[in-house]
């Protein structure tokens, strides 16, 4: 298990960024941590170590954005709207869980029941805490497992 301490938006981007040039078809990283954490800000830099350009925003309302033009799609997930697992399946999103063809991230992890069990899903996952410290610090806790 690895901490990161962010003293800024910028950090949290910075450390996306490089888990971003690190990445893998076939992971899926899993964030988890309240409204406000910075959740997305490691989104942006993700997508950026991907090489993707545009604008990276949350995909609240609408569960999904997907993102290309880099060395690997991107898909971000957020299932903070979503009430339990059978909404997850009816609005489509368990492939992406299961075996993603690129990366894909998701806010609110722990609304999918499964993603305690490492073994549902075949490659890389990463699990990551984001916490509020204060104002502009966030404690960011991760750990691997899977391919």
């Amino acid at each position: 298990m690895a901490t990161f301490i962010s003293h800024s938006p910028a950090e949290t981007e910075a450390l996306g960024e490089a888990w971003g040039r690190e990445a893998a078809a076939g992971w899926l990283i899993g964030l988890s941590g309240p409204l406000g954490a910075g959740k997305t800000q490691l989104v942006k830099g993700l997508a950026h170590g991907l090489g993707i350009g545009g604008r990276v925003h949350s995909p609240t309302f609408t569960l999904i954005h997907e993102y290309a033009g880099g060395r690997l799609p991107l898909a971000h997930l957020d299932l903070f709207r979503l009430d339990s697992p059978a909404q997850i399946l009816g609005a489509g999103l368990e492939p992406y869980l299961l075996q993603p063809p690129g990366v894909t991230v998701v806010e609110w992890i722990e609304r999918w029941p499964e993603w305690s069990d490492a073994s549902f899903h075949c490659g890389k996952l990463r699990r990551v805490r984001v916490e509020l410290l204060d104002e502009q610090q966030r404690r960011i806790v991760y750990e691997d497992s899977g391919g």
